[in-house]
C-alpha cells in the first residue's frame, strides 16, 4: 500500500513512518522540514517538501496513493487553523486525485458523552483545551461533510513511547477502560491496522492504553 503521511515530522508523524516501513508499504512523508528529520534511509520512502496549504503541492503528494493519514499539529491558542484549514485542504485534493481513504488525528473531546452532547460541550470540560479542542471540531465537521470513507481518531494525551500492542478502542465514545493516555507507537499501529481492517470508516474512534 502507498500511504501519504501528512504531518510526518510530528512525533506520531515520524512514528508512522517507522512502523508503515517495517510494515512494507510505501510511504511518501509530507511536510516542511522532511529533509532535516532524520528519517532511515529505505527505498520505499518517499520524502515530500511541501507546505500544506499549496493545493498543487498536497495535489501532487496525494497522487497514486492507497490511502492517507494525517497527524497534523499546531499550537494550542486558538491562532492555529493547522489542523482544520489542513484537513479542508487535504480533502479538496484527495477529491481531486480520486482517493478515498483517510484517517485523521483529533482530539478526545470531539467524542459523544453519555448523553450524545460532544464532551467538549461539557461545563466542566477544561478551559484550556477549547481553542484546540474547536479546531479538532472544525477538521472532524469537514471530514463528516466530505465523500471520503474517514476515521478520524480522537486521542487523549499522547505519549512519545514505542509500541505495546495494548490498547482499547471504541467507536464515538471513550474506550473501556479509560487511562487518558496513548503511546505514539500504539497509535500508529492502530491507524496501520485500521488501514487495512477498516473497522471505523465514517467513524470517531476513542482510545487509550
Amino acid at each position: 500500500m502507498t500511504i501519504t503521511i501528512f504531518g510526518a515530522t510530528g512525533i506520531v508523524g515520524k512514528q508512522l513512518v517507522r512502523e508503515a516501513l517495517y510494515m512494507g508499504h510505501n510511504v511518501k512523508a509530507f511536510g516542511r522540514n522532511v529533509f532535516t528529520s532524520n528519517f532511515p534511509e529505505n527505498k520505499n520512502l518517499d520524502l515530500i517538501q511541501g507546505a500544506l496549504f499549496d493545493e498543487r503541492e498536497v495535489l501532487n503528494a496525494i497522487k497514486k496513493s492507497d490511502a492517507v493519514i494525517s497527524v497534523l499539529g499546531g499550537k494550542f491558542d486558538g491562532q492555529d487553523n493547522t489542523r482544520s484549514l489542513g484537513i479542508k485542504n487535504i480533502i479538496k485534493q484527495m477529491d481531486k486525485a480520486n482517493v478515498k481513504r483517510i484517517i485523521a488525528l483529533g482530539g478526545m473531546g470531539i467524542l459523544n458523552a453519555a448523553d450524545n452532547t460532544m464532551l467538549i460541550d461539557a461545563d466542566d470540560y477544561p478551559v484550556q483545551f477549547l481553542p484546540v479542542g474547536m479546531e479538532h471540531l472544525k477538521a472532524y465537521q469537514y471530514l463528516e461533510a466530505s465523500d471520503l470513507d474517514w476515521t478520524f481518531v480522537c486521542s487523549p494525551d499522547i505519549i512519545n513511547a514505542d509500541v505495546t500492542g495494548l490498547y482499547h478502542t471504541a467507536a464515538n465514545y471513550l474506550p473501556v477502560p479509560n487511562r487518558f493516555k496513548i503511546n505514539t507507537g500504539d497509535l500508529a499501529m492502530f491507524m496501520l491496522n485500521e488501514l487495512k481492517k477498516n473497522e471505523y470508516i465514517k467513524k470517531r474512534v476513542g482510545i487509550s492504553n
